[in-house]
């Protein structure tokens, strides 16, 4: 076992999703959703909120000017800015001034430390280059803020122009700045790469922080690298987000941190709640949280095949590199044809089933396995394989029985308009429904639901939040066999039902049956 890196005095994580993982393709983040993100960000505990760049942006002015009624308990605000321009004084400076405006304790501005970007992106002199940093480094200082610098393509400007990458480094540094920031801003940078070019930097005295993107896939493992190189400040966004590739993934890094070297990061309990800050993040975000995210991630804690369910029923750590729920996940154990009696049989336990049998668990599996030849997708709907278990077992009772339904759709005045009636029986009585909606599927869904709004009133809440079609025969056209999937959502509860048909109505109606059935069992008959 190698040795862990001890943990320095002085630790920040820094979090940039408002600022650098707002600048990610499809991310539009209005005032009020980095406010709300801002808001989950202090919940969890990260040491520092870079909020935008006052001044260049309005909305990003308008942020720091609301980030004040926040009230933020655990994390400090920065503002985002950059050097003075050529030629200029800070203190004449319009952004610079903003940055003051912005009245926020820390700052963190760019600085070029890349000779080529000098020349060719602010057209001006080495000498000046540094002399913009010193002043604006000192200005700042004197308004009495607290200063970091981001020395941008630190590590390309290394290894073209080694001395004047550390010169700038050193002239942040020497003018007043708390953490001088290495940055792979094109993203390049390999772990292997790391030591030798921190430890360069280092020996100006400066404290350092690192600034990974993502585009060789190895944002997480450099920063980790220069971590154990000697740098005391960790910059990066939660799920990743980020120009091109996204950065360094906080969601990953804190846990590799805590839970790996053993630091002191965040609070336990706050460690705790990461994969709700995760998710939470997302949904603002309108990103969706990839399965597979590390740590985070619906699938990350998932197991499927057989083998692994057979070792984790002897010990759930034989097949997971550490307890979920220290970052506020679960582990689920998927349904599908590779599964074996193990993963039934702990399955329905975290269902609250008694499947110690192991006939009872093999038949269960078998009739799982020749339900998923046909099409059906258990590890999609784990709403649906519990109403398979309660059907096996013998406790499955309907909470209503359907007598017949059809659906039909016409033309009308040149809109298409679909109509659908249900005959149904619940609580002894017998209702038909008519409904119309704007297709066949629409059209049942409302139709059931009405059918049942006497018996079950609170059905009238369950929101159809998601609706999957897939056609399952490769090389058929319009006859080829189809699967729906479902989510229904109700009381913060959201469960995932599966049908499967030789159309897609037919397919339909089986998930929306099941899912207004599961729905009834399980959420209203406990209130």
């Amino acid at each position: 076992m190698p040795m862990l890196p001890t943990r320095p005095a002085e630790f920040h994580v820094f979090d940039t999703s408002l600022r650098d993982g707002a600048q990610q393709e499809g991310i539009h983040l209005s005032v009020a959703d980095k406010l709300k993100i801002a808001g989950y960000l202090d919940e969890l505990g990260v040491t520092f909120i870079e909020g935008g760049w006052p001044g260049a942006s309005p909305a990003d002015t308008e942020f720091f000017v609301k980030a004040k009624d926040l009230n933020l308990q655990r994390s400090k605000l920065v503002a985002f800015g950059a050097t003075r321009k050529a030629g200029g004084r800070a203190e004449e400076d319009a952004l610079t001034r903003a940055l003051v405006d912005a009245d926020t304790e820390y700052i963190c501005i760019v600085a070029k430390s890349h000779d080529e970007h000098v020349f060719r992106a602010l057209r001006t002199t080495l000498e000046e280059n540094l002399e913009m940093i010193t002043d604006t480094v000192q200005f700042l200082r004197s308004q009495g803020r607290r200063v970091f610098v981001d020395c941008e393509h630190f590590f390309d400007g290394y290894r073209a122009n080694p001395e004047y990458a550390i010169k700038a480094v050193q002239t942040a540094h020497d003018a007043g700045a708390e953490v001088v920031v290495l940055c792979d801003t094109n993203g390049g940078m390999l772990p292997s790469w790391m030591a030798e070019v921190v430890q360069a930097a280092a020996a100006t005295g400066a404290k350092l922080g690192i600034h990974c993107h993502n585009d060789t896939a190895c944002a997480v493992a450099n920063t980790l690298a220069a971590v154990e190189a000697g740098v005391m400040h960790v910059q990066g966004t939660f799920n990743g987000y980020g120009e091109r590739t996204g950065n360094a993934d906080l969601s990953a890094l804190i846990p590799n941190l805590q839970l790996k070297y053993g630091w002191d990061v965040l609070p336990p309990e706050q460690l705790a709640d990461l994969t709700r800050v995760a998710h939470a993040i997302a949904l603002v975000a309108h990103q969706p949280l990839l399965g597979r995210q590390p740590y985070v991630g619906h699938s990350s804690f998932a197991h499927k095949a057989g083998l692994h369910a057979s070792a984790i029923r002897v010990d759930e750590n034989l097949y997971q590199h550490t307890d979920p729920a220290l970052v506020g996940n679960d582990m689920r154990m998927l349904v599908s044809d590779m599964a074996g009696r193990a993963n039934i049989q702990i399955k329905g336990e975290q269902l609250g089933f008694d499947l110690e049998d192991r006939a009872l668990a093999a038949s269960i599996t078998e009739r799982v396995k020749a339900r998923e030849s046909e099409g059906y997708s258990y590890e999609s709907a784990d709403a649906s394989f519990e109403m398979l278990l309660r059907d096996e077992l013998g406790v499955l009772e309907l909470p209503f029985q359907v007598q017949s339904w059809r659906v039909f759709t016409e033309e009308r005045d040149g809109v298409n308009i679909s109509e659908a009636t249900v005959k149904l029986t619940a609580k002894g009585e017998r209702h038909m429904v008519v409904g119309e909606g704007n297709g066949p599927v629409n059209a049942l869904d409302g139709a059931l639901r009405q059918a049942l709004a006497v018996p079950f009133p609170a059905v009238a809440e369950f929101e159809l939040t998601d609706y999957r079609v897939r056609i399952l025969d490769e090389g058929h056209g319009t006859d080829a066999s189809v699967r729906t999937l479902i989510d229904t959502s109700y009381n913060g509860f959201t469960w995932t039902t599966v049908g499967v048909g030789t159309n897609v109505i037919e397919a339909s109606w089986e998930a929306l049956m099941d899912s207004l059935a599961y729905g009834i069992l399980t959420h209203l008959a406990a209130e």
